[in-house]
């Protein structure tokens, strides 16, 4: 019984591609900041974070899909795996942006001052 070896190299740099593409649009909109996008607020942040929040989301995840072979497992095992994930990270999310939001509204609505 002989296994025949494939080259995964094409795959590999397809791979390379997208992360790479991925980067440099977050990176461009990093330097460029569009008014349209950071002036603009969409549930108590602007469009700009919330596309970083999405790209980011996407590249984590197809990093989990192609580097840890989650494309070739059963799709029961790939939900065991990345639906936790996916909640806990927008769980955090609205944690860190609900606590941000109170705590900058009590600094800003209150006599106690900034000191940090």
């Amino acid at each position: 019984m002989s296994h025949e070896h494939v080259s995964n190299t094409g795959r590999i740099w397809k791979v390379f591609g997208i992360l790479s593409a991925v980067t440099i649009i977050e990176v461009y909109l990093g330097i460029l900041k569009p008014d349209f996008l950071h002036m603009n607020n969409f549930l108590s942040m602007n469009l700009l974070n919330w596309i970083f929040y999405a790209l980011t989301i996407f590249k984590a995840y197809y990093i989990v899909w192609a580097f840890m072979h989650m494309e070739g497992e059963k799709s029961t095992l790939r939900s065991a795996v990345v639906y936790p994930v996916i909640f806990l990270i927008l769980y955090l999310l609205f944690i860190l942006l609900t606590e941000g939001n109170y705590i900058y509204e009590v600094f800003k609505n209150s006599t106690i001052k900034w000191n940090f």
